[in-house]
């Protein structure tokens, strides 16, 4: 098969298949794989050899850099696709690779793929190594950044787009590849599944108490018995969200039971 080879690397359901959706209306592309995890990810590359990597930075197994220091001497026009805001990513805006946010906009995500084609059909190799080399270091250092700063939502409600702040957020409640933001008085749809959007969420504000729930700490009035010696966590705005068994040990430590 001619045209540019593409590796997508996420272990997200929903966000691989809106990027194979993308995909299929870009033109001169060739062989696409897909990988879910670190593992996964390294051994399509060495097979596939791709041009183009459309990568997610965190990944089961480890974390994309690790698949970019595989690749590093056959490098390709890499594509970040990130749940970091914008204003961690302006850290490495200018450097060589592209980047595109989730949720993903797809004029974003044509501009993003134009860019990766110049690079995988102009650049010559060693200047796709050291553009790729700057990039890593920004991105670790964005990283860290982002780590560090508090996350805003950005939710759309009755044709407008609303900022959410963490800090007034009750809880999140996954609705299949989606959330359900809840706030005092109101609930948005998210575009982002639980496990993601834990997985760049602060610890210390927030902690998941049920395998289809994550709630702030802050939020937590009190917990109590429930059905069949359960716990359940009784929230700010009234709402009460069973414990799963799983996460009963954490929730124990939080209120300083035994």
């Amino acid at each position: 098969m001619s045209g540019l080879s593409v590796l997508v690397v996420d272990d997200e359901p929903l966000a691989r298949r809106r990027i194979l959706r993308l995909l299929a209306k870009e033109e001169g592309l060739g062989r696409i794989e897909v990988a879910g995890d670190l593992a996964e990810a390294c051994r399509a590359a060495d097979v596939l050899r791709p041009d183009i990597v459309l990568l997610d930075i965190q990944i089961p197994g480890g974390d994309g850099f690790q698949l970019l220091d595989q690749i590093a001497q056959t490098p390709a026009a890499v594509v970040f696709v990130t749940a970091f805001d914008h204003h961690a990513l302006r850290a490495f805006e200018a450097n060589a690779a592209d980047y595109v946010t989730k949720p993903i906009e797809p004029g974003r995500f044509r501009a993003a793929m134009a860019r990766a084609r110049r690079l995988a059909g102009l650049q010559a190799r060693d200047e796709r190594i050291a553009e790729l080399q700057e990039t890593v270091t920004a991105l670790r250092g964005a990283l860290g950044e982002q780590s560090r700063a508090p996350v805003d939502f950005w939710v759309r409600a009755r044709g407008e787009h609303l900022r959410v702040g963490a800090g007034d957020i009750v809880r999140f409640q996954a609705e299949r590849d989606y959330v359900r933001i809840h706030v005092a008085g109101a609930n948005y749809l998210y575009r982002e599944s639980l496990a993601s959007l834990e997985r760049r969420l602060d610890a210390e504000a927030f902690v998941r108490i049920h395998r289809g729930a994550i709630v702030r700490r802050g939020a937590i009035v009190k917990v109590r018995p429930g059905p069949f010696a359960a716990l359940v966590a009784v929230l700010s705005d009234g709402s009460e969200v069973r414990v799963g068994r799983t996460y009963e040990s954490q929730m124990r430590a939080l209120v300083g039971r035994t």
